[in-house]
């Protein structure tokens, strides 16, 4: 099985962190990264597979060289050093001097058990870390890790959108390589920003945890809302530990109440049409010189960012008027269909706490 061989510092409890770090099934590839969670730390990890003529290793080494943070918004500068080291490790195992040298430089006041540094500061940074996730996470990506989740889900990410904002426990499948569909955990995430001060103090936040294992099923048992992958097949039969599993682009749930989301509706289409037509105008835009400093992660969250704003703003205005009648008026102007999205908004109106009246009429009842 997999073992941690080297770390810094030595009495920091990395249980797990060798199958966290190593996807599963991993051995069938010849390098990827790997974004995962531990205890209060985020991690980032490059693996890579060399052929060697060793009865002792079976004829293939492998390795992945990680780094742990507080926060994940920064791991990704780190990318290029991993895969680096991974590599030096394999060609020469056991000369950690560079890795010593990055420690060093690098290492900062880490929340001890408690969740309180070493100076006795309470940490800020895990309960906001939703909300500030835009603009410091640059994730970066041979393409742009947003237009290719936009191309891979299509119209699909309406319908994540809704899970998402809707807080749901979200798994999405894939064989390794696992670095892009870490990509994809990171994307859900950005469809649920929502900018309104004192918007729901009370609704969980929504954890990427990008890859979790077997070894990690305690942990999501106790989980009310989060985003994660996985390359193993058996998490698709443990039903109680998700509510939303995705596999390629195909999106399903389980729970019979959440089945109308699934539905593409026109107010759906309509906004895919309306994020396409601005990507294409960003294009165009940078084509013909007039805007570089404009990047289409940004417009991708900003979108949605917006969207989400109008959604609360009309809930929080019809909630503190005299009536709080919820009309279908109010529904198109939140961009959503009466109808098609009358499930959407119940649930949504449940999570976040609001006490307003939905008086949508039911097409079968008119």
């Amino acid at each position: 099985g997999n073992m941690v061989e080297w770390c810094l510092p030595q009495d920091i409890d990395l249980e797990g962190v060798e199958f966290k770090s190593m996807a599963s099934g991993s051995h069938k590839i010849q390098s990827d990264f790997i974004y995962f969670r531990k205890g209060l730390c985020f991690g980032l990890a490059c693996f890579a597979n060399m052929p060697v003529e060793s009865e002792l290793e079976r004829g293939a080494r492998m390795k992945s060289v990680g780094i742990l943070s507080p926060s994940y918004t920064l791991l990704y500068r780190y990318m290029h050093f991993l895969e680096n080291q991974v590599r030096h490790q394999l060609e020469m195992p056991g000369h950690y001097s560079h890795l010593e040298a990055f420690y060093d430089d690098k290492k900062g006041v880490l929340p001890d058990r408690k969740g309180t540094s070493s100076s006795q500061q309470p940490v800020h940074w895990l309960p906001s870390i939703h909300r500030y996730m835009y603009p410091e996470m640059k994730i970066t990506h041979p393409a742009g890790c947003m237009s290719q989740f936009i191309k891979f889900f299509g119209e699909q990410i309406l319908v994540l959108w809704k899970f998402a904002l809707l807080r749901k426990r979200i798994l999405i499948f894939s064989p390794p390589p696992v670095g892009v569909v870490c990509y994809r955990v990171y994307c859900c995430c950005c469809l649920a920003n929502v900018s309104l001060p004192g918007l729901g103090g009370t609704v969980p936040e929504s954890k990427p945890f990008f890859y979790v294992n077997v070894a990690d099923i305690e942990m999501l048992e106790t989980e009310v809302s989060y985003v994660a992958c996985t390359t193993e097949k058996i998490f698709e039969q443990k039903r109680d530990l998700y509510d939303v599993y995705v596999d390629n682009q195909n999106v399903k749930t389980h729970h019979e109440h959440l089945q109308p989301l699934l539905k593409i509706n026109n107010a759906d289409k309509e906004k895919y049409r309306r994020l396409n037509d601005q990507r294409q105008m960003l294009m165009y835009s940078q084509e013909v010189g007039e805007d570089c400093s404009s990047c289409e992660e940004d417009l991708f969250i900003l979108f949605f960012m917006e969207q989400n704003n109008r959604i609360f703003q009309t809930l929080m205005e019809v909630s503190a008027s005299q009536d709080k009648t919820l009309t279908a008026d109010h529904a198109r102007g939140m961009g959503l269909d009466p109808q098609g999205d009358r499930s959407f908004l119940m649930d949504l109106l449940e999570v976040y706490g609001i006490d307003v009246m939905l008086v949508i009429d039911n097409p079968c009842c008119t």
